[in-house]
């Protein structure tokens, strides 16, 4: 009988070695090698970047079920739930089958301590149960998420992908990944394998040399979007579907908005591409319907109507932008007031800079946890950029303060850390 609850498993998963960031591959490779290395039996398109990938993996993940698939998907961090960490299809992973992972991945850690080897971190526990489960379940094919960066990402312990895809390269993490876009490019660059094919996001020219090079230099065959040949062909900003041309392929439907995606989902036609000529079968109804189809939480998600209240996962520099687009693009003319919540080690200048100058108000939420920011010390930074700052007690209050301000016919932005997003939704739902 086991002694694992199902808080008592995610309590295990998270805590270990106190939650704390350890890159490094030699723990995961042992903990993999006492539970049988069931990440060598998967076939696996691993996914590293810095912005998109979520949305790139949703668009991915829908195709490829839609293609007739059994999809696993392992992703970070959860906005929700923590088991949308483990997906299968659409369907995540049961508390049941949670507590049996995790019950395995503490025997081997378990083991390994026995022998005198240094223990898994929480992200390497949580990497090699996304291993085991998607064993267990006999998956076709995994989508792999790294947590940050790629060459010391608990994930790179795979050895040979069916492909690397490298999303939008842009500056976060800075402590762990270096101060300069090559720096960080290098980082996500580290996922890249000896002759497996690579697709990469049209890149930032620093970033995009990075990757270049490291494909040649490894023999790799390199596709990347061109984002000259996505053409928007919408009809009217009240629509939320997005109908666009991509090279060869004619409207293209999507129900993701922001005007960003249109670029995710060139990611996505890249990738499909790119399987095809490893022989995964795929066709272009399966991609059609699966574009269409594909659901991703927390990035530019209408929520609720009079006001719109859309929440969005933006918390650095380039994700600001694309957000300020958004805003610009759907909210024209319209009253709009913005709550966030971010974390300490993020750039906050810079995405104060990019998004509260297109709020009247902006109403500023204290975020959990040891990287969390009070909201006194985030209304602080925000007055840099718009004087018109509260620091509210509660996402509920913000909310109630925020929906007054806007009005039925204005529009309420919810950004920053997504377990503060999950903290709103909850206040939504109230």
């Amino acid at each position: 009988m086991s002694d694992f609850g199902y808080d008592e498993a995610i309590e295990y998963l998270t805590t270990l070695k106190g939650g704390s960031i350890n890159p490094g591959l030699e723990r995961i490779r042992n903990l993999l090698k006492v539970m049988g290395d069931p990440q060598e039996d998967l076939k696996i398109v691993h996914v590293a970047g810095t912005n998109g990938k979520g949305s790139l993996i949703a668009f991915l993940s829908s195709i490829l079920s839609m293609a007739g698939y059994r999809v696993g998907v392992y992703t970070s961090p959860a906005v929700f739930t923590y088991r949308e960490r483990y997906r299968i299809g659409k369907r995540n992973i049961s508390e049941k089958d949670l507590i049996r992972g995790t019950e395995i991945v503490r025997a081997s850690a378990d083991i390994m301590a026995g022998k005198g080897l240094d223990t898994p971190s929480a992200f390497e526990a949580e990497t090699a149960l996304a291993f085991w489960y998607f064993k267990d379940k006999a998956c076709d094919i995994v989508i792999l998420e790294t947590g940050m960066g790629g060459l010391l990402d608990a994930t790179n312990v795979i050895t040979a992908p069916l492909l690397s895809v490298i999303a939008s390269v842009s500056f976060d993490h800075m402590n762990f990944l270096g101060d300069t876009l090559e720096s960080i490019a290098s980082n996500k660059a580290g996922i890249i394998k000896s002759g497996c094919p690579v697709v990469s996001a049209q890149q930032h020219p620093e970033a995009g040399e990075v990757i270049k090079r490291t494909a040649a230099g490894k023999g790799c065959e390199l596709s990347e979007v061109s984002e000259s040949a996505i053409r928007d062909r919408r009809v009217a900003k009240a629509s939320l579907t997005q109908v666009f041309d991509y090279k060869n392929y004619q409207k293209l439907k999507i129900s993701l908005s922001g005007k960003y995606q249109l670029k995710n989902a060139a990611l996505a036609i890249e990738t499909v591409e790119a399987l095809r000529k490893k022989g995964v079968k795929i066709t272009d109804r399966a991609m059609y319907a699966g574009l269409e189809d594909a659901k991703w939480p927390g990035r530019f998600e209408f929520i609720s109507h009079k006001p719109d209240i859309v929440i969005d996962g933006a918390h650095n520099e380039e994700a600001a932008q694309r957000l300020r687009e958004s805003i610009d693009f759907y909210f024209t003319n319209r009253r709009v007031v913005i709550i966030m919540g971010m974390l300490r080690d993020k750039d906050l200048s810079k995405v104060c800079e990019y998004t509260v100058g297109a709020s009247m108000c902006v109403f500023t939420v204290s975020t959990r946890g040891s990287r969390g920011l009070g909201a006194i010390e985030l209304a602080d930074t925000v007055k840099t950029y718009n004087q018109n700052v509260t620091a509210a007690d509660s996402p509920f209050e913000a909310l109630e303060m925020a929906k007054a301000v806007a009005g039925p016919d204005g529009a309420v932005v919810v950004f920053g850390s997504l377990s503060f997003l999950k903290d709103i939704t909850a206040a939504i739902k109230r």
